[in-house]
């Protein structure tokens, strides 16, 4: 999706920035480990390819990506952004007659940085995103049977089990967008703030330029 090419989401853990080139090679070292192969349901793919799918995400209408960064490395100029990466995160349109209904796919690639809210933020900021930009009203999300922890997770955010495929091994959660879930999901959001990528990104570049006294 282009809709996203120039936005920075920032919260207080993580920043989401969209999904381009320079993000390609780290990606791909992620997704050749099996363990995410299997967590994302993916094949493994070649450098070219992986290339070819980033391009192929920017451009289609149906999915919209982040980039997750740890917020505080990100901070820090002196580390190159790739190097600040820690997982994706993705919301698909998957109806084409239901463009209110997505299916939202996290992912913390970085096992040290599992267990420490990054998913939990990622997610109410995507939500709120896709809601209030994307207009989506419904949500769904597939997770192994085995991710007690994704589970649990969503279910906290008002995900209810809608099916279970024995044969994937998976289970799929929704949730229908209401009042009660705004309220409980999204609250108080004022900490997630909008910005510019390509100012931000180009900001982070620039050469330090110490003040002459």
């Amino acid at each position: 999706m282009r809709i996203n090419e120039d936005t920075l989401l920032e919260g207080e853990k993580v920043v989401l920035v969209p999904y381009n080139a320079d993000h390609v090679p780290r990606y791909h070292q992620w997704m050749c480990a099996p363990e995410l192969q299997k967590l994302s349901a993916s094949e493994p793919l070649t450098l070219e390819q992986e290339y070819d799918m980033q391009r192929c995400w920017r451009e289609d209408d149906d999915k919209c990506t982040f980039i997750i960064l740890d917020k505080q490395k990100w901070a820090d100029p002196s580390i190159p952004e790739q190097e600040c990466m820690v997982g994706d995160v993705n919301i698909f349109l998957t109806d084409p007659s239901d463009p209110s209904l997505a299916e939202l796919e996290i992912m913390i690639a970085v096992p040290c940085y599992r267990g420490k809210g990054l998913g939990k933020e990622v997610t109410r900021m995507m939500m709120y995103y896709g809601v209030h930009k994307l207009g989506i009203q419904k949500f769904e999300v597939k997770i192994g049977l085995d991710n007690k922890i994704s589970i649990a997770m969503f279910k906290k955010f008002h995900f209810r089990e809608l099916s279970i495929s024995e044969v994937f091994q998976e289970v799929i959660l929704g949730v229908t967008v209401n009042e009660a879930l705004q309220k409980h999901v999204f609250g108080n959001m004022d900490f997630m703030l909008q910005r510019e990528y390509g100012k931000a990104r180009d900001s982070r570049q620039a050469p330090f330029t110490p003040l002459s006294l």
